[in-house]
């Protein structure tokens, strides 16, 4: 029988997804993007689902892929590219287009397609002893998984060229000060932190949420007179579910909010 390569926990109003291959540091295989492909569906697919943890189990988070899979019989490598189309690019996309926020708590190094999965996440929380490393000009490869598109955005271009070009990890608390990430947090409070964030967004306005998401993906290809046309036509979907007035009177009467709308 195949171990499982992904562990799945089902919180109230929120999932935790955990990379389980330990003994390869959580490198992606082909049945571990199965299993996490169905995992993240079937999280999509339940409406009481508001968030998702994604972790790596032991003392990785990942390390990106396994090139034990990209050695064909003779000893040759493989060439590369419908490994990017089946699996990978469809995995980035799936998690940004998401409707409910992606916590990712890295608990060790992050590497190559490892790291730029961390970064495709809403918000990335690092235990101080973590590193991101965007390894793959070390076996002749180009950053991939979005990693262009993450890194000169998070970090600035000059940055994310040095980053890209020497494969040099970065350590979580300086990841932090780049604002690679959002937090980094004592080794031992990494889980605690993430589920309490968690926590925080099984209880928050879930259209509310998911709009926000939206709105900021597109804010990067939109101009000033777009986004504003965005906001307002999101606005109104906003307010228009009980969230707001929900929202509305628990400020006036001084009291925590009990926002039950469920995310389409």
């Amino acid at each position: 029988m195949q171990d499982q390569t992904i562990l799945i926990e089902q919180h109230p109003g929120y999932r935790v997804i955990t990379l389980h291959r330990p003994q390869r540091l959580n490198a992606f295989s082909e049945p571990m993007h199965q299993e996490l492909r169905h995992a993240i569906d079937e999280a999509e697919g339940d409406a009481g689902c508001r968030a998702l943890l994604l972790t790596g189990y032991g003392r990785a988070f990942c390390a990106g892929q396994d090139l034990n899979e990209r050695l064909a019989k003779d000893g040759k490598t493989m060439v590369l590219g419908s490994a990017l189309d089946t699996y990978y690019n469809p995995l980035i996309r799936k998690l940004r287009a998401l409707p409910f926020p992606i916590v990712a708590a890295v608990n060790g190094i992050a590497a190559g397609a490892g790291a730029n999965v961390a970064l495709a996440c809403d918000i990335v929380l690092a235990a101080r002893s973590a590193s991101f490393a965007q390894a793959f000009i070390r076996i002749g490869l180009m950053p991939d998984c979005g990693g262009t598109w993450f890194l000169p955005r998070l970090v600035g271009p000059a940055r994310a060229r040095a980053l890209a070009l020497t494969g040099e990890p970065l350590p979580a608390e300086k990841a932090e000060a780049w604002g690679l990430i959002w937090k980094a947090v004592d080794d031992g409070m990494l889980l605690e932190e993430a589920h309490k964030l968690c926590r925080h967004f099984a209880a928050a306005p879930a259209v509310a949420l998911a709009l926000t998401k939206r709105a900021l993906d597109e804010s990067w290809s939109n101009d000033l007179d777009a986004q504003l046309d965005l906001e307002r036509e999101s606005q109104r979907e906003a307010a228009l579910t009980p969230d707001f007035a929900e929202g509305v009177h628990a400020f006036l009467q001084k009291r925590p909010p009990a926002f039950m709308s469920r995310r389409e």
